[in-house]
């Protein structure tokens, strides 16, 4: 397969963390540009989803936050305790 170049303008901070991120992973900045690439086409698309907060995640959470700092709700220390009073 023929090889080519490409030039790309990005930010010099988030060049060097890609860089540390890509070298922890083994990896130069062409290989993981090349994954990218690959990735995109195999995919059709981006090959990430965007965070979305739906209403009914950010109820849950409140809903956990609400339980959480709710004295009156019971608490267990290990899974096992959790599975003993689920069997009682």
């Amino acid at each position: 397969m023929q090889k080519t170049s490409i030039k790309v303008n990005i930010d010099e901070g988030i060049k060097a963390q890609a860089t540390e991120l890509f070298n922890a992973l083994g990896l130069d900045m062409s290989t993981a540009i090349n994954l990218f690439l690959h990735q995109c086409v195999l995919c059709g698309s981006l090959p990430f989803e965007h965070p979305r907060l739906s209403a009914e995640t950010l109820e849950a959470m409140a809903e956990a936050k609400r339980i959480s700092s709710d004295t009156t709700v019971k608490g267990y220390k290990s899974s096992e305790e959790l599975k003993a009073a689920l069997d009682d």
